[in-house]
């Protein structure tokens, strides 16, 4: 279990939660798309009551849409990040559906710290980015060896085909257009968002060791979704497809 529960008594985590959501979805206005089929590819390959890891689960909120949408799941959240694992401690307080695990996805022996071996699928979005290409495909033996087999890994992010500039330069433009609009109607960004958290009475410790561990954002390699296949392949999985795409963003299903 994570350390943020001493985090919990005074804080408003619908709120955080919300103001999340919100600043995520100045980057992805079509998140909530994102995380729709991707529950609807859970339950068309392994049904309703699915055990789930939530892999770098930040705030949790993979985990608050499947239960909302499938009350008799249950949810495994993975992350490092002290002050995002300390809204979900908040947000997920007394449910004995969901445990919240504290581990460094680089670190080789983190699968150990679950409390499970096996799940029916593994679940992430917008988390994985910031690995290079080595320690990925090490994540991703790793995530094969705990999913079961007939279950599913799905991965919701940027997957950069690089054999397309010009039309990745003309997505890129009309979205930090429509992002410019938004700014100016208020949206918060990253930089923003985290300001706030730190200026927070409750949150201000887990932030500032959050800086300590990650330091600022930084993006791993990238790789398209072709590639991210290839080594879901490579590494265990039978399948790998994207099963939904945005002009920006990609949903990639691997099957065991």
């Amino acid at each position: 279990m994570t350390d943020a529960d001493t985090a919990a008594p005074g804080a408003d985590w619908a709120a955080w939660q919300e103001s999340w959501d919100r600043q995520q979805e100045w980057y992805m206005p079509d998140r909530e798309d994102r995380f729709r089929i991707m529950l609807d590819m859970v339950e068309a390959c392994v049904g309703t009551t699915p055990r789930v890891l939530d892999l770098a689960c930040g705030t949790g909120s993979i985990t608050a849409r499947l239960l909302r949408r499938f009350p008799g799941a249950t949810s495994t959240g993975v992350d490092l990040d002290p002050a995002l694992l300390a809204i979900a401690e908040g947000t997920f307080a007394g449910d004995d559906r969901v445990v919240l695990v504290a581990a460094d996805l680089k670190d080789p022996d983190w699968t150990t710290r679950l409390p499970y071996d096996s799940y029916d699928a593994v679940l992430t979005a917008t988390a994985l980015h910031w690995l290079h290409s080595e320690p990925l495909a090490a994540l991703y033996g790793q995530v094969a060896d705990l999913v079961r087999v007939g279950g599913v890994f799905m991965n919701a992010d940027r997957m950069t085909d690089r054999t397309t500039p010009r039309i990745n330069a003309a997505e890129s433009a009309r979205r930090h257009a429509l992002m410019d609009h938004a700014r100016r109607d208020g949206a918060l960004d990253w930089a923003e968002w985290w300001q706030l958290a730190a200026a927070d009475p409750v949150l201000a410790g887990p932030t500032a060791r959050r800086f300590e561990i990650y330091g600022e954002h930084a993006d791993g390699d990238t790789p398209s979704a072709d590639e991210h296949a290839r080594v879901l392949r490579d590494r265990g999985f039978a399948e790998a497809r994207p099963v939904w795409c945005s002009p920006s963003d990609t949903l990639l299903l691997a099957l065991r």
